[in-house]
């Protein structure tokens, strides 16, 4: 009997303005960061695409800088990086990515790889969506910025045309208190049966929310939002009114479109959305005020 071996070309330049190029000429090319989801397809052959693009070579991309009132961070930037050099300034973002694999899978996954598979169960994409960050897109043609929740498509699907490179993610620095929790089998290492990314922007009273692994793709609960920046007290600092933890948690739930797989039913992700919902809002109100509250 005979068998086909495939080829797999692989493509390393070594600038951007070579990668993008690269990418025109090679379409079908798959961009090659970090490698911890893309390497465990290939290993598994569930994928065999034509050739690869590695970027690992381009400093450009490797590394985040302050533009406009905004942190850029390059694509290939990894997790760890992003926890000891931007945690307090992107919280939110940071404890997201606390709880991306072990730390060698920290040292090596990016925030550009994450946004290139557009899984709606990406741990970045949550706290992403609550600071209203931007994801900024290049091709030989130019570049273009694209705002997260205009992003993704579907599963796995994003707006990234099959010439372009995700070249970085601009996110605003935190203006008030921001968490993210999650459920899963345990706090890392693990895919999220369900997670949320939480907000809070005093400056102009506003409210940003971000559900992961609860629908086809990372959403927001914009109902959820509107109700919340309505009632916190922003200037007084006064405690949750009773029954708006509980509100807020049933807003979000009622956002998600959550479906029954191995990790977990519809019903369930509701629930536990709401709770994460009810317990991060205590939390970020505690860090608000420095005074705990109730709900």
């Amino acid at each position: 009997m005979n068998t086909a071996v495939s080829t797999m070309e692989f493509l390393r330049p070594a600038t951007l303005a070579e990668a993008l190029e690269t990418k025109a000429a090679h379409p079908e090319a798959v961009p090659l960061a970090g490698g911890t989801d893309l390497m465990v397809e290939l290993n598994f052959d569930r994928r065999r695409p034509p050739a690869l693009l590695d970027l690992t070579r381009i400093t450009e991309l490797a590394e985040w800088s302050e533009v406009d009132g905004h942190i850029r961070i390059g694509a290939t930037v990894p997790y760890a990086r992003i926890i000891t050099e931007l945690g307090s300034r992107l919280p939110g973002l940071a404890m997201a990515a606390r709880t991306v694999g072990s730390p060698q899978i920290r040292n090596r996954g990016t925030l550009g790889g994450n946004l290139g598979s557009a899984s709606p169960a990406g741990d970045g994409h949550p706290p992403l969506l609550a600071g209203h960050a931007t994801v900024e897109l290049a091709s030989v043609r130019g570049s273009r910025r694209v705002p997260v929740d205009a992003f993704f498509l579907g599963p796995k699907r994003s707006v990234v045309e099959p010439d372009e490179l995700v070249v970085a993610v601009r996110v605003p620095p935190a203006t008030g208190p921001q968490q993210f929790a999650k459920v899963g089998p345990r706090n890392a290492m693990v895919i999220a049966v369900c997670a949320f990314a939480l907000a809070l922007h005093p400056e102009n009273g506003t409210v940003g929310t971000g559900i992961g692994s609860a629908g086809p793709t990372p959403l927001r609960a914009r109902d959820a939002e509107e109700f919340l920046a309505a009632e916190l007290d922003w200037a007084g600092g006064r405690p949750l009114p009773e029954g708006v933890a509980e509100r807020f948690g049933e807003l979000v739930a009622a956002a998600a479109r959550p479906i029954d797989d191995v990790r977990g039913t519809a019903a369930y992700r509701g629930h536990a959305l709401a709770v994460l919902a009810r317990r991060t809002l205590t939390w970020a109100w505690r860090d608000h005020t420095g005074r705990g509250s109730c709900g």
